[in-house]
């Protein structure tokens, strides 16, 4: 959660609309974003307000690719008489997919683009979705970060903007204050954890849970993160974690399995967090986390022969485990998820 005068300040959300834009990228991130203040709201007034404006450079009318009319809050040309107002720069700004290729709409709004880069360099946080990344790369801010972009555009993005380093094999990368999502299910997953940085944890988990229930991998587990190093070359730390991979009811502790691979203590902890970003300790927990979930959904095993299954003798272990990680218990999990599984 945000510090007290961070709560204070309103939370600014500008929404980018132009022709042929999808829907559903500009709506549901809203949606996601009023349920989290709702919801944090109930239990803290002082939480910051959110605003949200849906922006275009010129019109303010926008036919988005169903068809729908959607109305422009402000313009770039009303927006540059505020700021002689001192208006306040927008905490983030989400850029939405197009449908299909979209340099005939990028190449008729450069002043959108070089806005965007502006307001990158004034502190602004940029959230791009599918082919709306390629605005990003226009304005020149990805080049030589990491970035990703909807599978289908991937050949052309390359051709056209050589200088990023795109990563199509995640749906997810972070850089610096800039997120890139290859789907809408992405973009939802950054909502989710912008969610919890400004409203909590507790309101990210409820809107999760209220807008999917699905099952799905952690944020962290999904992202690229530059300057993390989310694919090593530790080859020793590899093995190590493929161990823990397929022996998850083992009893060694993970001081007696960095013996078995032939490190100390020291040399393992700082190994393990080297190559991947995250302690030991965090990435074994995890795994015995996603390993219940997958159970509990696909399996008729009792929640004590789960818990068995990755190394935990006390359920009881396993239920405070979903309770803090999941804010329900393995049972409430199951009931949930098989809601949404079709025989």
């Amino acid at each position: 959660m945000m510090d007290d005068l961070q709560k204070t300040k309103p939370l600014l959300v500008n929404l980018i609309i132009y022709p042929h834009v999808l829907a559903t990228g500009v709506t549901l991130p809203v949606e996601m974003l009023l349920a989290g203040e709702a919801f944090a709201r109930r239990y803290d007034k002082s939480v910051a307000r959110l605003e949200t404006q849906f922006l275009s450079e010129e019109a303010q009318q926008i036919k988005s690719r169903a068809g729908i009319t959607m109305l422009a809050d402000i313009t770039l040309a009303e927006l540059a008489v505020d700021n002689e107002n001192n208006s306040k720069t927008p905490d983030i700004i989400i850029v939405p997919s197009l449908w299909r290729n979209p340099r005939p709409i990028i190449n008729k709004h450069p002043k959108l683009v070089a806005w965007l880069k502006h307001c990158w360099q004034q502190g602004s946080t940029l959230i791009g979705v599918g082919t709306g990344v390629c605005f990003l790369a226009e304005s020149g801010l990805l080049d030589n970060h990491s970035a990703t972009t909807h599978w289908h555009y991937v050949e052309q993005f390359k051709r056209d903007y050589p200088k990023v380093d795109l990563k199509p094999d995640f749906f997810i990368t972070q850089s610096e204050r800039i997120y890139c999502a290859a789907s809408l299910n992405a973009l939802a997953d950054i909502i989710v954890h912008i969610i919890a940085q400004y409203y909590g944890k507790a309101a990210a988990q409820n809107v999760e849970r209220n807008f999917s229930h699905e099952i799905r991998k952690p944020y962290e587990e999904q992202r690229y993160l530059e300057g993390a190093v989310d694919r090593h070359a530790d080859e020793l730390i590899a093995q190590i974690q493929f161990w823990l991979r397929t022996n998850l009811s083992t009893d060694l502790s993970l001081e007696e399995l960095a013996s078995q691979f032939g490190l100390s203590q020291r040399s393992f902890t700082r190994r393990f967090k080297a190559a991947t970003g995250v302690r030991a300790t965090q990435y074994w927990q995890q795994l015995r986390i996603e390993t219940a979930k997958e159970l509990l959904a696909s399996s008729n095993l009792t929640i004590q022969e789960i818990a068995d299954q990755v190394g935990y003798q006390d359920q009881g272990h396993l239920a405070r485990l979903f309770k803090l990680h999941l804010n329900q218990s393995p049972k409430d999990y199951r009931a949930m998820v098989r809601k949404k599984l079709f025989s």
